[in-house]
Parts: C-alpha cells; sequence; structure tokens
C-alpha cells in the first residue's frame, strides 16, 4: 500500500450509511426509472466526499499534532446549527446558535436538541467536554443536498442528508445516528483509529456504541428495555421494522428489495476480508458491536460503557481486534480494581471477545 493510498483509508469521510447500501438502493432505483436516483446522487457525492476528505485533511492533521504539544485553546462546546438549504455547500447559513429559542423548523430543532443530549452524555458520564474534550463548538448542517441519503462526520462537522422519503427520512430526527457521527470526532480526537481494515471497524463500533448510549439515555432505556438497533429512525414507511444495524444480531438488521441484506458476521468465522468498504470497516463492525452487547448483557449498560470509553483512551491508530481485547480487558480490571465497574468485570470482557472469535 503506498503512502498516498494509507493516508486515504485512514482520513476517509466516515458516512452513516455504509456505500454497499447506497450502492444496492441505487442499483435497485436505476431499474425503476431513467431521471437519476436521491441513491445515485448520493453514491457519487460520497465518494467524492470521501476523497475529498482523505487529500484535505493531511495538513489540518499536522496543525492539530502541533497545537496537542502546545495546548489547545480551550472552547464551550456551543452548538451551531446551519441550513444548507438543499446545495451541496457547507454552513450555507446559520439558523439556531446555543441560547437561540427555537426556530420551529422541525429537524433545525432536533438537530440542536439531540446536540445537546449527546454532549450531556459525554459530559456527565466521562466528563468529557465536547468533540475534543476541550470545548470544541458543535457544528451541525441539515439539508445537505437534494434528498442525500446519508450523514457523516468529516473532521470538522456533523452533516446530515434529507432522505429521500422513500428509503430513508430525514437523518437529524435520530439520536444514534447523530450520536454515531459525534463519536467518530470522539474517536478521531482520542485513539483516531485508521479508518480501515480491523482498525477502521474499531471505529465504526465504538461509534455505534455510544450512538446506541446516548440513545438509550436520551429515552430512559437500560439494557432489557433498548432495541439494539442502529438508524431504525430513519427508515421510510415501507421499511418499517427494519435497521442499518443490529448489535443483539449482526446480519439480521434488513433484508428487502431495497437495501439489500445485511452482510454483519457475528464471528470471526464469517470476516469479511474483501477490499469493499474501505476492507470491510461497516461489514466487520458487527463482531465488535456483539462482543460491547453480550458484555452490557452481563454487566450492565453503564459499566461497559465506562469500559469501552476507557479502552478508547487507550488505542492506537493501527490497533486491530485482538488489541482492543487486550486493552478493554485491562482497563475493565483497572476500573474494578478502583470500584467503578464489577469486580468480575475483566473476565467478562475476554469472555465475549472469545464468543466473537477474538482471542
Amino acid at each position: 500500500m503506498t503512502l498516498i493510498t494509507a493516508r486515504r483509508a485512514r482520513r476517509a469521510c466516515c458516512a452513516f450509511v455504509p456505500p454497499h447500501v447506497v450502492a444496492h438502493v441505487a442499483q435497485r432505483t436505476g431499474m425503476d426509472t431513467a431521471d437519476p436516483s436521491a441513491a445515485q446522487r448520493t453514491a457519487v457525492v460520497s465518494k467524492l466526499l470521501r476523497e475529498k476528505r482523505a487529500t484535505v485533511k493531511d495538513t489540518a492533521r499536522v496543525i492539530k499534532g502541533l497545537g496537542s504539544l502546545t495546548g489547545l485553546q480551550p472552547g464551550k462546546g456551543d452548538r451551531e446549527i446551519y441550513d444548507d438549504k438543499r446545495t451541496w455547500e457547507f454552513d450555507v447559513e446559520r439558523v439556531r446558535g446555543e441560547e437561540d429559542q427555537s426556530t420551529g423548523t422541525v429537524n433545525v430543532d432536533q438537530a440542536h436538541d439531540h446536540a445537546s443530549a449527546i454532549r450531556e452524555y459525554y459530559k456527565a458520564v466521562h466528563d468529557r467536554d465536547s468533540i475534543d474534550g476541550n470545548g470544541m463548538t458543535i457544528n451541525v448542517n441539515v439539508n445537505y443536498g437534494v434528498d442525500f441519503l446519508n450523514a457523516f462526520w468529516d473532521g470538522t462537522r456533523l452533516t446530515l442528508g434529507n432522505g429521500d422519503g422513500r428509503t430513508f427520512v430525514d437523518f437529524a430526527q435520530s439520536p444514534d445516528v447523530m450520536g454515531h457521527e459525534f463519536s467518530h470526532g470522539v474517536v478521531e480526537h482520542t485513539a483516531n483509529l485508521d479508518y480501515q481494515s480491523q482498525s477502521g471497524a474499531l471505529n465504526e463500533s465504538f461509534a455505534d456504541v455510544f450512538g446506541t448510549l446516548v440513545e438509550q439515555r436520551l429515552k430512559g432505556e437500560d439494557f432489557d428495555s433498548a432495541n439494539w438497533l442502529i438508524g431504525d429512525e430513519i427508515m421510510a414507511p415501507d421499511l418499517y421494522g427494519e435497521a442499518l444495524r443490529s448489535m443483539a444480531h449482526p446480519g439480521t438488521a434488513y433484508d428487502n428489495t431495497v437495501l439489500g441484506k445485511d452482510p454483519q458476521p457475528a464471528h470471526m468465522r464469517d470476516y469479511y476480508a474483501g477490499p469493499d468498504d474501505n476492507q470491510g470497516v461497516h461489514i466487520n463492525s458487527g463482531i465488535v458491536n456483539l462482543a460491547f452487547y453480550l458484555t452490557a448483557s452481563e454487566l450492565g449498560t453503564e459499566d461497559a460503557g465506562r469500559i469501552w470509553y476507557a479502552g478508547l483512551q487507550n488505542l492506537w491508530p493501527t490497533a486491530n481486534f485482538a488489541d482492543a481485547a487486550d486493552v478493554l480487558s485491562a482497563q475493565a480490571r483497572i476500573l474494578a480494581r478502583d470500584g467503578l465497574v464489577a469486580r468480575q468485570a475483566a473476565q467478562v470482557v475476554r469472555g465475549t471477545f472469545g464468543a466473537v472469535g477474538i482471542v
């Protein structure tokens, strides 16, 4: 792999809907109409965004690295909501700030409220101040593009499409979508996991884990009452009951002619080793998601989340699944020693990773 290729893999734009899903929807809708569909536009724009993210983030990353040596200026973690007016531009019009009253525009106010809930979760549960831990402004763009079927974190902002009403609805209405993308920012400012292969699947899995924990806290759910589905709120009416990922049962989130069949494996014996999806970052994340779910089933979501957050602080960009199992087990032992999680936490974590074939 060349240096340029490696850099592109690490700095890919972190999108919520996997490229294989977008491609399948585009293929199906392309058979039904001669006009470019929302999915076809989304596939093209998503590819351009991935390539743009790969080429323009190098300088910013170097600057950020230098900033960490001198100390970053603290921010206030304020929310800034922008309306992109169904254009392909960012930050088109600032429509609501931190202290501004409700606009009466549903997706603007949903984005504002969900950003608050996510920020509050990280502060209350993990004592983390915004995305970077230092009060970074939370920039959220809504109404991006024309019927855009995705949401993404690009290193600067959370951007949310409207959906087309046939496949997906507005992404702003889902707290786990926004929690997922916010958490990609948290990953970037902690372990900074390379966005390819197993490190990329860990990146996606951590985003799913904290996205669902945000939603559970917001809804007052616990392990038993949560549905453990990712992206179920964005499904259009005809896809009711489907989701993009199932943390409890990877590979079962969807199975229909629009989205295709969920390819996520639940065990390493079915690990996807192909080139698609940055070598399976969305696909293989299901294996680690299940390890978290099994951990939460024995320790509860609060202890499991505390262990996963501590582990994230102690991983590194090229970490693989086995590394994560070792680090998470070690952090569970430390937290148990300090009385912060159950005494048996380390054994539970090792057992759940073993159950999904990661040893």
